[in-house]
């Protein structure tokens, strides 16, 4: 059984021939009555604290305890974002290789054809110049030849004889078989080729027109 207040209050003792004073044992109890209550109310102080103590450790533990939910499932979170993020990346990365790939070998296939084209156009322009070239040469030596060298630096006191159209076509013909004997381009060969086949042409039409314009003289 617990002692109260109440009871150290009211307990009384037997009275003995020369006992204790009956007044200063009732101040000393009162004294232990109010000691006694201040202590109970001290621990009841001490209960409540410590209850509060207990009920707010309980809350922290469980809010640590959902922190500690929260911060896995966060990590958690944060690695399947991650990974993700690599994934794209890696996505992102791999079509953009291939983009550049794709625009690389368009850009070097365009740029051979271009090359290719570059290269034909300059095969073409050097064939035209050399053909040009034998052309003008051919003319050239044409204009330059003996019977034109007399022509223009005859006497005028002395008697000049004219070339006949036969003698000139045939000087021009005769040119330009020297040329085409000594090229050595399969272009400028098929030019000059060409060139003796329109001479000799021209000398049988001019021949033609000689024996055309001689026969009715023989006639007359």
């Amino acid at each position: 059984m617990s002692l109260t207040p109440l009871d150290i209050q009211h307990k009384e003792f037997p009275v003995k021939i020369k006992g204790y004073d009956k007044e200063q044992v009732n101040d000393f109890l009162d004294n232990v009555t109010k000691e006694f209550e201040e202590v109970i109310k001290q621990n009841k102080d001490l209960q409540k604290q410590l209850k509060f103590a207990e009920e707010k450790l309980q809350y922290f533990s469980n809010l640590q305890d959902a922190l500690n939910k929260s911060i896995v499932v966060a990590q958690d979170a944060a690695d399947r974002l991650k990974e993700n993020a690599r994934k794209e990346a890696e996505i992102i990365l791999f079509e953009a290789e291939k983009s550049a790939d794709r625009l690389l070998h368009e850009a070097a296939g365009k740029a051979t054809k271009i090359n290719e084209e570059t290269d034909g156009v300059r095969k073409e322009s050097r064939n035209f110049k050399q053909k040009l070239q034998l052309l003008v040469e051919s003319q050239l030596n044409l204009i330059m030849n003996d019977e034109w060298n007399n022509l223009l630096n005859a006497s005028p006191e002395g008697q000049v004889s004219t070339p006949t159209l036969n003698e000139v076509l045939s000087n021009r013909t005769r040119i330009i078989d020297e040329l085409v004997a000594n090229s050595e381009d399969a272009a400028e060969f098929e030019v000059g080729g060409r060139l003796a086949e329109e001479a000799r042409a021209e000398e049988k039409l001019a021949q033609a027109a000689v024996e055309a314009i001689e026969i009715p003289a023989e006639n007359k």
